[in-house]
C-alpha cells in the first residue's frame, strides 16, 4: 500500500496536497486566536473606512490623501499575521505532538508536501488581508474628496504580511519543533530589532527590515516626494516568504532539483529587494522636497475662482472649489477693499525632514495670500476661515500673525460668523477647547492669539443675527481693521456690551 501511494502520480499528490491546505486552513478557522485578530483585524478596517460616517461626517476622512490610505492598510495585517504565526506552527507540529509522523508517511503526501500545505494554508487568509486592503482603499478613493495616488506595491504588503507569517511558522516547526519557538522567537527579533536600532541609530536600512513600515505623518505631502522603496519592499518580502517555505521543506527531507532551484531564486529576490530599499533618501529626491517647501509656486498650477487664484500642487486641484467657497463666505461679510480684493490661495507644505514628523508652514508677508494646507475637512476648514480672515483685515499673514487689538475680534467674527455652529467651531479651533478666557486658535500658519475680552466680545457677537453685526462690520470697516482700535472700541461699534479689565493681549 505505502509503495502504490508513494508512487501515485503528479496530478493526485498536488491534489492531495491542496485538498490538505484547505483542510488546515478551514482548521485555523476554529483557533480562538485566529478567529479573536481576525475579527479585530476586520473591525479595525470597518472603522477605518466608516469613521467618516459616524460622528465624523464633516471631518478630514471625507476627504482622504490617497498616498496616506494605502499605507494605512497596512498594519491591521500584522494582527492576524501573529495569530497565525502561532496556529500554523501549533498545526505543523500536531503530528509531532501526537506521534502520527509515522503514520504519515504512507500517504501521498510526505514530510515535504505536508510542510508545503501548511504554508498553503493561509493563502486564503492573505486572500482575505488582500480583500480588505483593497475595499478599504477603494472605498476612499471613490470619495468625491479624495485626492493624490495610491500604490500597489504598499498594497501588496498586507497580505505579503499573511505570508510571511505562515512561511515562518513552517520554517520554525522544522527547525525548532517545540510550541514555545514563535514565542521566542518573537521576543529575540524584537531584541535583535532593538539593538540593531541602537547601533545604527534607527537606520533606514534597518526600519525596512520589519514587514510594515507606517511612516506617518500629521500633514500628507505629494507622492512624488515620498520617497519609500515600496516596490522594493514588495519583492523582499515575497522572496523571504519563498525562502522560508523553500528551506521549511528542504530540512523536512525535500532536497529536490526544484526546491533547490526555488531556494537559490528566492534567496536572490531576497537580497536584491533588501539591497533595493536599503539605501536612504537620494540627494535628488531631498532637493526636490527643499524645492516643494520653498518654492511651491514651480510645483503648482493655479485656477481663477470667483476673482481670486488658487494655487495648488497637482494631486489637490480638486480642492481649489471648496478653498474658494471659503473665500467667497468669508469676502461676501468683509467691507472696504477686502470685499473685492483679489486673493491668492496658495497650497503649502512644512519644510520635510522625514515622514514621521511635521513642519508648519510658515506666514508669509506677501500682501493678499493666504496658505492652505494639504488635509481639508473637519477642524481644517474653520481653521483656513481664520487664515482668510486674518488676511482680508490685516493685509498678509505676517502682520496677522502679531495683532493685539480689534483686527482680532474681526477677523474671529468674520471666520465664524457664517459658520453654521459658530460656538461649537470658535470651541474646536482653540487649543484648550474652552470658550473663556485667553487662548489660542488654530490657523495654517501657526496661530492667533485672543485674550480673555477679545473672546468676550466674539462671543457676544456670535450670540447676534448674522445680518446685524455683518451691517456694522461693513459700516466700520475701517476702524475695525485699524491697529489702533481696542478691543473695547470695536465692541461699541459692532452694538454689543463691552467686556471689563484690561483691553491688552499681550500683557492678559
Amino acid at each position: 500500500m505505502s509503495t502504490t501511494l508513494a508512487t501515485a502520480p503528479a496530478p493526485r499528490r498536488t491534489a492531495a496536497l491542496l485538498d490538505l491546505a484547505r483542510f488546515e486552513a478551514r482548521d485555523l478557522l476554529t483557533q480562538i486566536p485566529v478567529l479573536l485578530f481576525g475579527l479585530l483585524y476586520v473591525l479595525n478596517t470597518a472603522d477605518n473606512m466608516f469613521s467618516g460616517l459616524v460622528g465624523k461626517a464633516e471631518g478630514m476622512d471625507a476627504y482622504p490623501v490617497l498616498q496616506n490610505v494605502d499605507r494605512g492598510t497596512q498594519s491591521g495585517a500584522l494582527l492576524l499575521s501573529l495569530a497565525l504565526l502561532v496556529c500554523v506552527n501549533r498545526a505543523a507540529l500536531r503530528s509531532r505532538r501526537r506521534h502520527t509522523e509515522e503514520q504519515f508517511d504512507v500517504l501521498a503526501t510526505g514530510r515535504p508536501r505536508r510542510t508545503l500545505a501548511h504554508a498553503l494554508s493561509v493563502v486564503p487568509y492573505a486572500a482575505l488581508s488582500a480583500l480588505l486592503a483593497a475595499v478599504q482603499f477603494g472605498w476612499a478613493a471613490l470619495k468625491p474628496g479624495a485626492a493624490g495616488h495610491g500604490s500597489v506595491a504598499e498594497l501588496a504588503v498586507a497580505p505579503l504580511a499573511v505570508l510571511l507569517s505562515g512561511a515562518l511558522a513552517v520554517l520554525l516547526a522544522r527547525v525548532a519543533p517545540h510550541p514555545v519557538a514563535p514565542a521566542l522567537f518573537l521576543v529575540v527579533l524584537y531584541l535583535v530589532v532593538l539593538v540593531l536600532n541602537a547601533l545604527t541609530s534607527g537606520a533606514h536600512a534597518v526600519q525596512w527590515l520589519w514587514p510594515t513600515v507606517g511612516e506617518f505623518s500629521s500633514d500628507p505631502i505629494p507622492s512624488g516626494l515620498l520617497g519609500r522603496p515600496a516596490a522594493w519592499h514588495a519583492l523582499y518580502l515575497a522572496g523571504l516568504i519563498a525562502l522560508c517555505v523553500a528551506l521549511a521543506v528542504l530540512v523536512a527531507g525535500g532536497r529536490t532539483r526544484a526546491v533547490g532551484a526555488v531556494t537559490v531564486l528566492a534567496l536572490a529576490a531576497t537580497a536584491a529587494g533588501a539591497v533595493g530599499q536599503a539605501p536612504g533618501d537620494s540627494a535628488r529626491l531631498r532637493a526636490a522636497r527643499e524645492a516643494a517647501y520653498r518654492t511651491p509656486e514651480k510645483l503648482q498650477s493655479c485656477v481663477d475662482r470667483g476673482g481670486s487664484a488658487y494655487c495648488a500642487f497637482p494631486e489637490w486641484r480638486g480642492w481649489t472649489g471648496n478653498w474658494a467657497a471659503v473665500v467667497d463666505r468669508l469676502q461676501a461679510d468683509a467691507g472696504g477693499r477686502a470685499a473685492t480684493v483679489r486673493l491668492t490661495v496658495r497650497q503649502e507644505i512644512g519644510e520635510i525632514f522625514d515622514l514621521s514628523s511635521d513642519s508648519t508652514a510658515l506666514p508669509t508677508r506677501t500682501p493678499d495670500q493666504v496658505t492652505v494646507g494639504t488635509r481639508w475637512g473637519g477642524n481644517r476648514v474653520p481653521e483656513f476661515a481664520v487664515g482668510v480672515a486674518s488676511v482680508l483685515v490685516a493685509g498678509d499673514e505676517d502682520t496677522a500673525s502679531s495683532m493685539c487689538d480689534a483686527r482680532v475680534v474681526t477677523t474671529m467674527w468674520l471666520a465664524l460668523g457664517s459658520d453654521p455652529d459658530p460656538l461649537t467651531t470658535f470651541r474646536h479651533l482653540r487649543v484648550d477647547d474652552s470658550l473663556s478666557g485667553s487662548g489660542v486658535v488654530l490657523a495654517p500658519t501657526g496661530s492667533l492669539r485672543v485674550s480673555a475680552q477679545q473672546t468676550a466680545v466674539v462671543k457676544r457677537l456670535l450670540a447676534r443675527p448674522h445680518d446685524e453685526i455683518a451691517a456694522r462690520v461693513k459700516a466700520h470697516w475701517t476702524a475695525l481693521t485699524s491697529s489702533h482700535t481696542t478691543t473695547a472700541q470695536a465692541a461699541k461699534l459692532l452694538g454689543v456690551r463691552v467686556p471689563k479689565g484690561a483691553d491688552d493681549c499681550a500683557t492678559d
